[in-house]
């Protein structure tokens, strides 16, 4: 009356192939995906960092600069934590605010800024 057949194990009783080589093969494709992600993200990212960092220590009065936010300004003055820009003149006097050094996105050109 049943017209589904009773299914049997065959693969229980046979011992585990290749237990210690199959570890060592697994382990090496771990360790393969790691070199590819240490080449492919994390090293380009901490060179990234690195120059980042540099150009931050290299800041001085005058540089020419755009902030993480979109401002671009001119650096009238500068200490170890912060920068501050000036960002317009108004009436012959200077608009400036001030910023943590990290805000600094990058250094632009001489003679970008014209106030």
């Amino acid at each position: 009356m049943f017209f589904i057949s009773d299914a049997y194990a065959q693969a229980a009783a046979a011992p585990a192939q290749g237990g210690m080589e199959s570890m060592m093969s697994s382990f090496g494709v771990m360790a393969l995906i790691f070199v590819i992600f240490w080449f492919l993200l994390i090293r380009p990212q901490q060179k990234r960092q690195k120059e980042h960092r540099k150009m931050i220590e290299a800041l001085s009065v005058g540089d020419e600069v755009i902030t993480v936010g979109g401002l671009i300004g001119r650096i009238t003055d500068a200490d170890e934590m912060y920068v501050t820009l000036q960002i317009s003149a108004v009436e012959d006097k200077a608009v400036t605010i001030t910023f943590q050094r990290m805000a600094v996105q990058a250094v632009l050109p001489k003679g970008t800024v014209k106030f």
